[in-house]
């Protein structure tokens, strides 16, 4: 511990504190400074595509735009010439998903964008909070139509012989149903202006060297997929290198994919939270194992290498033991990997198969999965133990008839061992004319 001036525990205590608070204040300053610059970014994006300027300007526009910007504020560092095209594609990139609010709401109900926005965030607590928003306003339609259809309204429309007073209830019903009809529509635009916001938001909060990660990868090809990693960056506080991993094993393509049985093994919210933590394929590149090798082995290494087991598991997991023992009876048994999900507050069970699934394979792990209820899971604290088989290939028809025969939560995955490979090779190197034009942009910068 580092020397302190005064002996005193009080005194000792205090500066412990300070020293917290400091950098905690640091990290705070750090967010923000972040936030207006990438703010800054995007509206210096917003008006060279606003005014054409690259267009307008001539071909060297970015050249000459990086000159002049560093002659007037010499001490910034960020005004390079291929600095200068990454804010404007940063603005491209994500403004189909800022701008969705300028479009008519009915529009925006079909809007595959706006599908694919709330579709990837709908398990944050924003989004979640939103849609409650509108379960509300549901209900509330659903008593309107009620009131509507009541018997006392019948009968007051009966007593009422007079036929100006019975049509003003008939006028009065169809007001009631074009208003609903625009609180409807009312409510639909706040839904996406709120949804736009969040978006905004979460573009905001990653450093911009992710950014200019997801600009390579995604700007001409599937603009919707770098948001989903936004997301995932902000949800499990990725560095770049491992966004830069998720992205080459195409964590969009595999996350919440495996077969399960949650919906009907689990309650609504839980299922969905679990099927989140999923993946299939597994990536156990990571472990090295080639040839020939026996379960054992591959745990061995899955074990050895615990962070990247860790970070492929996915944010939450926490190892407690392998071939944890529990004693069912008078019987031994031994799980192959035992983990505690702090998101889920529950265990789950992971068993490896390195052959083909078989129907056993559920049957054993729904046993596992009901000891530890009995036996670990306590009440109050731990929600329902949840199984994982990740096996080397499996039928997914048959993994399918044994996920409706078990009555227990599980999920069926594979893994594969081979590194993820982009499956186009051609293009990925450089032509003379690409390095070329790269040297020139260096060349610029200087």
């Amino acid at each position: 511990m580092k020397s302190i001036s005064i002996l005193d525990s009080e005194y000792k205590q205090w500066i412990k504190e300070l020293s917290t608070r400091y950098r905690q204040s640091q990290i705070k300053a750090a967010v923000k400074v972040n936030e207006e610059m990438l703010r800054f970014y995007w509206r210096l994006g917003q008006d060279i595509v606003s005014m054409k300027a690259d267009i307008r300007w001539g071909n060297n526009f970015f050249g000459n735009l990086s000159k002049d910007l560093k002659e007037f504020i010499p001490d910034a560092t960020c005004f390079s010439r291929t600095n200068l095209v990454y804010m404007k594609n940063f603005y491209l990139l994500y403004k189909p998903f800022i701008e969705i609010t300028q479009q008519p709401a009915e529009q925006n109900e079909n809007s595959v964008i706006v599908q694919q926005v709330v579709e990837q965030i709908k398990n944050a607590e924003n989004t979640q909070q939103l849609a409650k928003k509108n379960e509300d306003s549901l209900i509330v339609q659903q008593v309107v139509e009620q009131i509507k259809n009541d018997e006392n309204t019948q009968q007051v429309a009966k007593k009422n012989e007079s036929p100006v007073i019975t049509q003003q209830v008939v006028e009065q019903i169809k007001n009631d149903e074009n208003t609903q009809q625009v609180i409807e529509q009312n409510e639909n635009s706040e839904f996406v202006q709120q949804v736009a916001e969040q978006i905004k938001k979460d573009i905001f909060s990653i450093p911009w060297g992710h950014h200019v990660l997801l600009i390579d990868k995604f700007l001409h090809d599937s603009p919707e997929k770098a948001l989903f990693y936004v997301r995932e960056t902000i949800n499990n506080g990725w560095s770049r290198s491992v966004l830069l991993n998720s992205i080459k094993t195409k964590l969009d393509e595999r996350k919440a994919k495996a077969l399960n049985n949650f919906v009907n093994t689990l309650p609504d919210v839980t299922s969905d939270l679990a099927k989140e933590i999923t993946k299939d394929p597994y990536n156990f590149a990571f472990t090295g194992v080639t040839g020939r090798y026996n379960e054992r082995i591959l745990k061995d290494a899955l074990l050895a290498n615990i962070t990247d087991f860790l970070i492929e598991l996915g944010t939450g997991f926490a190892y407690i033991g392998k071939e944890y023992r529990l004693q069912i009876g008078e019987t031994e048994n031994f799980i192959d990997l035992l983990f505690y999900n702090l998101k889920l507050s529950c265990y789950v069970v992971i068993e490896v198969k390195i052959g083909k699934f078989e129907f056993g394979d559920a049957g054993q792990l729904g046993g596992y999965v009901v000891a530890c209820n009995h036996i670990l899971r306590k009440a109050g604290r731990d929600n329902p133990t949840i199984g994982l088989l990740i096996c080397k290939e499996k039928d997914r028809i048959q993994a399918q008839y044994a996920l409706e025969a078990s009555t227990q939560p599980i999920a069926i995955s594979e893994y594969e061992l081979e590194k993820f490979y982009p499956e186009k090779i051609e293009g990925t190197i450089p032509t003379i004319k690409e390095i070329e034009t790269k040297l020139n942009e260096l060349k610029d910068d200087k």
